[in-house]
């Protein structure tokens, strides 16, 4: 692992180390490295098991985002995953809730620290209506970078309407132009 690496994963340790459950940093994405951050909601609740923010992981909207990527031909080396609250908020065992207003705080405040360790950043993208909170802190912590916003991938929000899909297919297009225009 590598310095900036490492420094994403003291970050990530340290609300952990606070008592907080949160998954690893998926290591096929671009970690520190990465020039598109796609910031999703919360992690789901899941099982006991340690596990990543991942393409990869068996769930419908792993599935869906790892589609939506692979048709805008985004390599993963240039993501990360992470989520705008990025503890998990759930107990063991219970199902999917609604987030809390202090909850998105919280995880708000945590922001900054996390793309400080971003620093080849060139796209941010807000997925869902709780990573479109992060807008401001997003802009004022990243001056310049492009932020652009698209549903949910959730397959409980994507099946919902056929605009939908479609809204996050040109999202993924517009940030992959924007890749490609800012270069290596």
């Amino acid at each position: 692992m590598d310095d900036a690496q490492q420094r994403l994963e003291t970050w990530r340790r340290a609300l952990v180390d606070g008592g907080r459950r949160m998954p690893l940093f998926d290591p096929n994405d671009g970690g520190a490295a990465a020039r598109l951050l796609i910031l999703l909601e919360t992690p789901g609740p899941g099982g006991a098991e340690e596990r990543a923010v991942s393409c990869e992981n068996p769930t419908g909207t792993a599935r869906n985002l790892s589609r939506f990527l692979a048709d805008a031909a985004i390599a993963r080396g240039d993501t990360i995953l992470w989520n705008t609250v990025p503890w998990i908020v759930h107990e063991p065992g219970a199902r999917n809730r609604a987030l809390r207003r202090g909850e998105i705080a919280e995880g708000l405040a945590a922001l900054p620290g996390f793309l400080a360790l971003l620093p080849r950043l060139r796209v941010v993208i807000l997925s869902g209506r709780v990573a479109r909170e992060a807008a401001p802190v997003v802009a004022a912590h990243c001056p310049g970078v492009p932020v652009l916003t698209m549903p949910h991938p959730s397959p409980t929000i994507v099946c919902t309407n056929p605009a939908i899909p479609e809204a996050i297919r040109a999202t993924l297009a517009r940030a992959a132009t924007l890749l490609a225009a800012a270069g290596q």
